[in-house]
């Protein structure tokens, strides 16, 4: 009879729990189709005592991870702890070298030693799995890394935070100003403990570099990730865009060029009725373009117990079905370094400014766009405050290289107040 498959549960916060959950609940239907039990033996937390509403009463309790990693009862190392450091970097590297498989639900971890790591298991003749790291519950690794496996991939693009979209969506629907929805978001715990991961487009930008390790067949580097947040984002700046048949979006875009791997996590202006556009709350979507396949779109939980546990369990399943891949789709030591390139395609921006109420403020503004190349599609003066008027500008095609070229002589033109929000116009 084939033996169980031994799970050790490092981190029984909501998603751990989750994964007990599944675990204990659905035990006949998981042996079925993996085709051998899968049963839990050892679980650690910081906190033995805490009321997680589950029965650990079955299972060994480690206070340490590595501890846990290490134990001769345990096949599969879960790592739900989070951080990219410290004790979930330190237990999987133990799990690894003890001749354990990996899974784990942490981004951060893949994102800054994610190569590594793939050479450390596969040397060892381990997997390490992460289909809950990305995107939640909706099986874009497996897509990439099994489905599309024949395709070259064109082009990444996505919503891959929740906690975003849910702020600016909210905005939208409300018409509630950035602050109050970022209180409202944080009293729910849609953020994270530090928000700027959420809202600083960190969270979603270490998503993008794995997915564009995996696509493009390269070594994560998300430092090369251009990254800017939606802190900027007013409620004015929503209307704006929804005037012009736009929604905004926390959007990832990830394409290899003749000039290296561009990867780019920042907020766009989106068509209000694509698929993107009329994506609401904290779901998620992630858009593949391949080759042969042409465009897929997948849209799901981006986050959450149930969403995010069964991705973890996807996982566990293959391994008890005796799937066994390369983490990032190709042998680790396969992986080339890709030359980091700015996006030179050249899209229209949206810009919002504070001009001095001063005669010729605006005229100085569209110089510095035109010495830089720029013409200007439409241009919007809208409220007064006592010395100063916000404007409006929507330009033709152009490159940020350009852009920001004129941005710099804007700031010498000493009719600026502040520095202009620049949004790029995505045609999706």
């Amino acid at each position: 009879m084939t033996q169980p498959l031994r799970l050790g549960i490092a981190g029984l916060g909501t998603v751990g729990v989750g994964v007990v959950r599944i675990v204990q609940k659905q035990a006949d239907l998981i042996a079925a189709r993996s085709g051998r039990a899968v049963v839990i033996t050892a679980v650690s937390a910081r906190s033995k005592d805490k009321n997680r509403d589950v029965d650990l009463s079955d299972y060994a309790w480690e206070g340490d991870p590595v501890a846990l990693a290490k134990r001769d009862d345990v096949d599969v190392f879960v790592e739900l702890i989070g951080g990219d450091t410290g004790p979930a970097k330190d237990a999987v590297e133990a799990a690894l070298a003890a001749g354990k498989d990996v899974v784990t639900a942490n981004k951060a971890l893949l994102a800054h030693h994610g190569q590594e790591l793939a050479e450390m298991a596969e040397a060892a003749g381990r997997v390490i799995r992460f289909e809950a790291a990305v995107a939640g519950g909706i099986p874009v690794v497996k897509a990439l890394t099994e489905g599309l496996a024949a395709n070259e991939i064109n082009r990444i693009m996505g919503v891959m935070n929740g906690s975003c979209n849910y702020i600016l969506t909210r905005m939208q629907s409300a018409g509630l100003s950035y602050e109050a929805v970022f209180d409202e978001a944080n009293q729910l715990g849609f953020l994270e403990a530090d928000p700027e991961l959420d809202v600083g487009g960190i969270d979603a930008a270490h998503k993008l570099a794995i997915l564009s390790s995996i696509a493009f067949g390269t070594q994560i580097d998300f430092d090369a990730v251009e990254l800017e947040g939606i802190g900027a984002i007013t409620i004015d700046d929503i209307h704006q865009a929804a005037d012009m048949g736009y929604r905004i979006k926390l959007l990832g875009v990830a394409q290899m060029t003749g000039r290296g791997l561009e990867q780019r996590m920042s907020p766009c202006l989106v068509p209000a009725t694509s698929p993107l556009g009329q994506l609401e709350g904290g779901t998620n979507m992630v858009v593949l373009e391949g080759h042969a396949v042409g465009q897929i779109v997948l849209r799901g939980a981006g986050a959450g117990e149930g969403p995010t546990a069964s991705a973890v369990m996807g996982d566990v399943m293959d391994i008890a079905r005796g799937v066994r891949l390369p983490t990032f789709g190709q042998p680790a030591k396969t992986l080339r370094k890709a030359r980091a390139a700015r996006a030179a395609i050249p899209a229209p921006y949206y810009l919002r400014m504070q001009l001095l109420d001063k005669p010729g403020a605006l005229a100085k503004v569209a110089h510095a766009l035109g010495e830089a190349g720029i013409s200007i599609d439409r241009m919007h003066q809208y409220g007064h405050h006592d010395t100063s008027a916000p404007v409006l500008i929507v330009t033709h095609k152009t490159t940020r290289t350009g852009l920001d070229e004129a941005l710099d002589a804007m700031a010498d033109t000493g009719v600026v107040v502040h520095q202009p929000v620049a949004i790029r116009i995505e045609e999706v």
